[in-house]
């Protein structure tokens, strides 16, 4: 196949009458490139390159087609923008191609019903072509040859024609301006719809990707495409048939059509970077962007996205308002509250309610009446209508005619900030809690709009506070939500609490002692514990930058498959067994210091006395040594045995949180024994080797030891599970230390599902995110309190 699809180059660019250097010119492929495969001995060819290539050489749509069958080895689809060659994809690849297009379309419907985006129906999201400083030359988009003539390609539309509208895109690129809630990422969701709807043949699967995580200027867009993918989708972490993960697979057979949305949302020290990465692909992708910030990286990089056309949503006109306000209403809602409806109007009246609204604007378009002109000014994006149509159209006894008060509203940005500000008591109206699929009923539901607001600012202040715009949510990032300080002092009350109740248990089932010296030395134990684990928590958080832990995405087998970590089993052995040893020796001397002290209280002798000094350093050092040792081998035994997990499921927070629990569970099964035997087994070896080099008479009976090991079993297990895997860090921070201190309920993974189901939050992934970037940043700002001169209103208090 490499040799006939050499000679097919050759012949297209003899026909041509061009040098390899002149291709490699106009393609920006490589002459060593081109050369490869002319020669036939490159092997692995991306369907980008030879892409590139038939554009470059201008060829028609049968000559694509001639390369396409070549390179899949059949008779194919061409190698257009829209028609990746799918065929040169193996089973596995297309397999997965379908799946992921499945979980997008799923994904995405539900997203959509979630925003209630077509009830009634969608509002007209229109766009216009944007200025022509912010697009490419359209012979450049159109990827005309030299001396060829463009066409005029028309991208106006709508809502209901952007598929259409970028199938007229020849380079496949497209970017979406638009102002903060002009209805972008609607965009986005409704165009990877419509194109899943209806693909082309050989189509690549659309996936909207927050582009604000990505950090040009250490990952290439590559990795991060795939990283992403892996995330929101973990079942593409399964081997191709080249031991490459499915992910990277889709993305370098060019499979994937990655739609970028929010640009904007990027650190504005990255954007430049980020639109120059961009532009050294030729790949067809997607690009949302506030026009104001997208066009400061055209400036600063001195082009635009290269090759792709530009559109700039317009704003929603009063005839849409007057079009989609009405039928927002219902007449049974003011029936539906035991309350009566407002003002004592009967519940029909309600249908009407905008219509007071509507007349003042139409006055103050036509006569320019200063008290309508800012609401009429406020409703031109859908953000704000739909804001307006939850406040006022979904809530009992609301009238929208408060918003033409020039005194309690007097700007703008006052009347933004009120929607803003009625938007979650609205939706947290108290309602019957929904019985899942398994028909149990849930919890009492978050109802309580004042909680749920501190609830939910506390998670916007977190996101809002980090070093650049962050939209992620995700579970296992909620402890960075504290201070390094808390989460250190919140480990060490719980591996200390940890290893002193196993001490307890134990010590009552299999050696019996006094109350007081039962309880002493527990608590020694657990204080020396809790030291030394949340020391080196301390250490390992201050390594790594505060960084949160990431779910564990290996499981504990005997068997190694292509894509295990068995690769370099000798370097992931140095690395945590170095971390045990060290682990391992600072418990040890925290415990034998510990039960010196213990022995010491009880026994009525002075800790200064010469013999137990002595026999404390001896302690000390038998200790280190035997916790230190154990720990080295047993977790870097463990590491040699992790494998990546196989997970067939789409990826959803609660899916990924539950996965986590299950491989904690596994891996405490797994550590618990080993760290017992390990631990009295070499604390017998060593006393043995050590007993004829000291002074002094050393005794390690076996049950002594093995009560020890428990302790330091059981315990040891628990502590290392709570402070250094991401679901423990989720239940000792998430789901108790930062309850315990109000700023989160005591079931975090509940509220962050009813927020999502009560359309706060939506949910990317293995993420939640804010609806709105604009409302996180009201939250966050407000941390849930209530702005002068704004009572609860009547959904607060629903």
């Amino acid at each position: 196949m490499a040799d006939k699809l050499g000679g097919l180059l050759r012949g297209f660019r003899d026909e041509a009458g061009l040098t390899q250097e002149q291709v490699a010119e106009r393609s920006g492929v490589s002459v060593r490139t081109i050369r490869r495969l002319e020669s036939g001995s490159s092997t692995n060819h991306r369907m980008g390159t030879v892409q590139l290539l038939a554009d470059a050489l201008g060829l028609g749509e049968q000559d694509r087609a001639r390369l396409a069958a070549t390179l899949a080895g059949s008779p194919g689809d061409p190698v257009g923008p829209t028609a990746p060659a799918t065929t040169t994809a193996p089973d596995d690849l297309t397999a997965a191609a379908l799946e992921l297009a499945t979980e997008v379309r799923r994904r995405w419907r539900r997203e959509e019903a979630q925003r209630r985006v077509h009830d009634p129906f969608p509002l007209p999201v229109r766009w216009q072509a944007a200025p022509s400083g912010l697009t490419d030359r359209p012979e450049n988009i159109q990827r005309l040859g030299p001396g060829g003539r463009s066409q005029e390609v028309d991208l106006g539309g709508d809502l209901r024609a952007v598929a259409e509208v970028y199938r007229r895109i020849p380079s496949g690129r497209l970017v979406i301006l638009g102002r903060a809630g002009s209805g972008k990422s609607v965009l986005a969701i409704r165009f990877t719809l419509d194109l899943l709807a209806a693909p082309a043949a050989g189509g690549r699967v659309p996936v909207i990707l927050g582009v604000g995580s990505w950090d040009p200027s250490t990952t290439a867009l590559r990795d991060w495409l795939v990283a992403r993918l892996l995330r929101d989708h973990p079942h593409l972490a399964r081997r191709s048939a080249r031991g490459a993960t499915l992910a990277a697979a889709l993305v370098d057979a060019d499979l994937v059509l990655p739609v970028l949305d929010g640009f904007d949302e990027m650190a504005p020290g990255l954007r430049r970077e980020a639109l120059e990465a961009l532009n050294a692909t030729s790949s067809p992708l997607v690009l949302t962007s506030r026009r104001a910030e997208y066009a400061d990286a055209v400036g600063a990089a001195h082009a635009p996205l290269v090759w792709a056309g530009a559109v700039e949503l317009t704003d929603l006109t009063l005839d849409d308002l007057a079009d989609y306000l009405p039928r927002t209403t219902r007449a049974h809602l003011a029936t539906a509250d035991t309350a009566a409806p407002a003002e004592g109007r009967p519940a029909e009246a309600h249908a009407g309610a905008w219509d007071t609204v509507l007349a003042r604007l139409r006055r103050a378009r036509d006569a320019h009446d200063p008290r309508g002109a800012d609401l009429a000014a406020v409703l031109t994006t859908p953000l704000m209508v739909i804001l307006a149509r939850t406040l006022y159209s979904d809530t009992p006894g609301r009238d929208p005619a408060e918003l033409l008060d020039p005194t309690r509203f007097p700007t703008a940005r006052s009347l933004e900030e009120h929607l803003l500000a009625g938007f979650v008591p609205a939706v947290y109206r108290r309602r019957a809690p929904e019985r899942d699929a398994g028909g149990r009923r849930p919890g009492a539901p978050f109802a309580d709009p004042a909680r749920a607001e501190r609830w939910l600012g506390h998670l916007a202040r977190h996101l809002n506070r980090l070093d650049h715009e962050q939209r992620d949510l995700a579970w296992w990032q909620l402890s960075d939500s504290l201070s390094r300080r808390s989460r250190s002092l919140a480990v060490v009350l719980a591996t200390g609490l940890s290893v002193a109740i196993a001490d307890w248990l134990l010590c009552l089932l299999l050696s019996p002692l006094p109350g007081f010296r039962l309880l002493l030395q527990g608590t020694l134990l657990g204080l020396a514990a809790g030291l030394a684990f949340g020391s080196v928590y301390a250490l390992a958080d201050r390594s790594r930058s505060g960084a949160p832990l990431e779910p564990a995405g290996v499981r504990l087998t005997l068997r190694h498959g292509p894509g295990g970590l068995g690769r370099r089993p000798l370097r992931t052995f140095a690395i945590r067994a170095g971390q045990g040893l060290f682990g391992g020796a600072v418990m040890g001397t925290g415990c034998a210091l510990a039960l010196t002290t213990e022995r010491a209280v009880a026994s009525g002798t002075r800790l200064a006395d010469r013999w137990v000094v002595e026999g404390t350093l001896i302690d000390v050092l038998v200790f280190a040594l035997t916790f230190g040792l154990a720990a080295a081998l047993v977790f870097g035994l463990v590491a040699a045995l992790e494998a990546p997990v196989d997970v067939t499921a789409a990826a959803t927070p609660a899916v990924l949180l539950a996965s986590n629990r299950s491989t904690v569970g596994r891996q405490f099964l797994v550590l618990a024994p080993a760290l017992t035997l390990a631990i009295a087994l070499t604390g017998r070896l060593l006393v043995q080797l050590l007993r004829g080099s000291l002074d002094r008479r050393l005794e390690w009976e076996f049950w002594d030891g093995l009560l020890i090991g428990a302790v330091g079993g059981l315990g040891g297990a628990t502590a290392y599970l709570l402070a250094f895997t991401a679901w423990g860090q989720w239940l000792l921070l998430a789901r108790i230390w930062l309850p315990l201190t109000g700023r989160l309920p005591w079931d975090p993974a509940a509220f962050l599902d009813d927020a999502y189901q009560r359309g706060v939050l939506r949910q990317t992934g293995a993420v939640h995110q804010f609806r709105h970037l604009r409302l996180q940043h009201h939250l966050g700002g407000r941390c849930g309190r209530t702005p002068p001169g704004l009572g609860p209103g009547p959904a607060a208090g629903a």
